[in-house]
């Protein structure tokens, strides 16, 4: 007689904890102390050509009593509501039409669209408009020459700025809304995602720094000055880090409150994300039912079972199967753990509606970029050898630096997200251990901008390669992403630990990781602080040296997307598009995934 095999043993909660300490030293080190330190320094006055003194709430009262901050504050809310709005209305509606059109339409979308966030680079792209200031430019670029004047250059910048990220805030809109089609409670899931998606455009926004730095400098006459620049102008060029550690607490006050609202959304809505096997395929996680020994089985939240049978023969109930090895009746699977539900086959409007969908949005995003394509195809003339010369060591300095980063801060994350997803130490109320690191969900690198300066200049290593390396050690954002992923894994696998929850995260990890590495290559901010030797420059602070020596020849624009790195890119992307990307579904309080056709 065969011996009973018993199903995966439930890892140790206590493991969760401990997958969870890294995220929670990497937020310590890299996030909290730096707020306490941009804290202190707004305390005082100096503190870069001058012995810094201790001044109160003087800085704090200047800001709030004048108009520098409100007029920053109230031009960067400008700057992001119509890129907003393409987010929260063009992109559900393409997602929905790229749905509704199938398969291959949808496949077309994700591949087209994954070409607008490959390729975009936020100082690439402003200097492809700059090429409009030449009094023979024609065309959409002629947009940039209402930056000339006070009057009209705040509502210029407000048209570049939403012409600029069209195609990129439609492509990640739509990606972000895609799987949210796939949940079983459709209306529900896209209003909760339309809250996450519609906060991070805020926050990221109130953030905004190359493109507005790059065409204007925050001019003329300070009126297209953003809170980034703002915190720039007073920390480092008027050697004020108190002024400029101000300007950063009060952004990063209001970055901290969308960061913790969207977070308890998240919680509140039992937000979830999975992975859907294809029809007829046996790849993927199962999203069927939990096994007793499962992380998200209620039996692993109350504690191991006092009896198992025999996982070939064994159900939802403590009854034996059904001879001849059958399995129980799909009525008698809880709902939440069910086969997913069918996808729809789609008709020939379907198809239809999709197809022109994705041609209308294609063509303005085509339209809107066209300066930047003609730079990079060097039909203007605008490119040359002006400024320092963009080689190897350039790329070096960007992209090490970038991939290193994102490795370094995603894998930190992963680990998070698997102890406290995957393995759920406070069993159902787990989530809200996010909580602790939700005051720092949307905080990019301009808020801890100053902290994290004078931090390099203490340990000496400013104007080095070390100072290139991103300071963030934790990726708050990929930590939340992928708990919400090892939450829903857990939830719907009746494997062990590992083939069930780790490597099917594994993946998104990874597509995480090649995220962060653009967001970080792309990055002007940080390494126009810490490096001044022209030889360390990354390929944005390079591009922007340039543009000062015009008459010599501008840097190529195309300099920031070079072929092999694009190549290598979008093939990776497109992979992960159809092959993964494309079967995630978000869920709601344990709704059935539609599985893939």
């Amino acid at each position: 007689m065969t011996s009973p095999i018993r199903s995966p043993q439930a890892p140790s909660p206590a493991l969760g904890w401990l997958l969870a300490a890294p995220a929670l030293l990497g937020t310590l080190i890299s996030l909290v102390l730096p707020t306490g330190q941009s804290i202190w320094l707004s305390f005082q006055s100096g503190g870069v050509l001058k012995e810094a003194t201790f001044t109160g709430s003087s800085n704090y009262t200047e800001l709030l009593g004048g108009g520098d901050w409100w007029r920053a504050l109230g031009f960067t809310v400008s700057v992001t509501l119509l890129p907003l709005v393409v987010a929260l209305v063009v992109g559900p509606l393409l997602a929905a039409a790229l749905d509704w059109g199938g398969t291959w339409v949808r496949w077309a979308g994700r591949v087209v669209l994954s070409l607008a966030v490959v390729t975009f680079s936020p100082v690439a792209v402003a200097m492809g408009w700059i090429q409009g200031m030449d009094p023979s430019a024609s065309g959409v670029a002629t947009l940039v020459q209402g930056l000339r004047e006070p009057v009209t250059a705040p509502g210029a910048m407000r048209l570049l700025v939403a012409a600029a990220t069209f195609g990129v805030v439609c492509a990640l809109a739509t990606m972000a809304f895609l799987p949210a089609l796939r949940g079983g409670r459709v209306v529900p899931a896209m209003l909760v995602v339309a809250a996450l998606v519609g906060l991070t455009m805020i926050a990221v926004g109130l953030q905004a720094f190359s493109i507005a730095f790059v065409l204007s400098r925050g001019g003329p006459e300070r009126t297209t000055e953003t809170l980034a620049q703002l915190q720039y102008t007073k920390a480092f060029a008027h050697a004020d880090f108190g002024a400029g550690a101000a300007v950063a607490v009060l952004t990063g006050v209001i970055l901290g409150v969308l960061g913790i609202v969207a977070t308890v959304i998240a919680v509140v809505s039992r937000l979830s994300i999975t992975v859907t096997a294809r029809a007829g395929a046996g790849a993927g996680p199962e999203p069927q039912r939990v096994a007793q020994g499962a992380p998200g089985s209620p039996a692993f939240q109350q504690g191991p079972p006092a009896f198992q049978g025999p996982p070939a023969f064994q159900g939802p109930s403590a009854h034996p199967d059904p001879p001849a090895f059958q399995s129980p009746p799909a009525h008698q699977d809880p709902p939440a753990f069910q086969e997913g539900l069918p996808e729809r086959r789609p008709g020939a409007v379907g198809i239809a509606v999709g197809v022109v969908a994705l041609v209308v949005v294609v063509a303005l995003a085509l339209v809107f970029t066209w300066p930047w394509i003609d730079g990079v195809l060097g039909r203007s003339g605008f490119q040359g050898r002006g400024g320092p010369e963009i080689g190897l060591r350039t790329h070096v300095n960007t992209w090490v630096p970038a991939v290193v980063g994102a490795i370094i801060s995603v894998s930190v994350a992963y680990l998070g997200a698997l102890g406290i997803g995957g393995l759920r130490p406070l069993g159902r109320r787990s989530e809200w251990l996010l909580l602790a690191f939700a005051p720092w969900l949307f905080v990019g690198p301009a808020p801890l901008a100053v902290a994290n300066w004078q931090n390099m200049r203490n340990l000496g290593v400013l104007d080095s390669f070390f100072s290139l390396f991103p300071p963030l050690l934790v990726s708050v954002p990929a930590l939340l992403v992928l708990t919400l992923l090892c939450k829903g894994l857990a939830e719907r696998t009746d494997r062990d630990f590992f083939s069930g929850v780790f490597l099917p995260s594994l993946p998104m990890a990874g597509i995480l990781a090649g995220g962060v590495t653009l967001l970080n290559a792309h990055d002007l901010l940080w390494p126009l602080l810490v490096a001044q030797d022209n030889t360390l420059f990354p390929t944005p602070v390079a591009q922007v040296a340039g543009l000062s020596s015009y008459g010599a020849g501008a840097p190529d624009v195309g300099a920031a997307t070079p072929l092999v790195v694009v190549a290598v890119a979008v093939i990776a992307v497109v992979a992960a598009q159809l092959w993964y990307l494309d079967r995630l579904a978000v869920t709601l309080g344990g709704s059935r995934p539609r599985t893939s056709a």
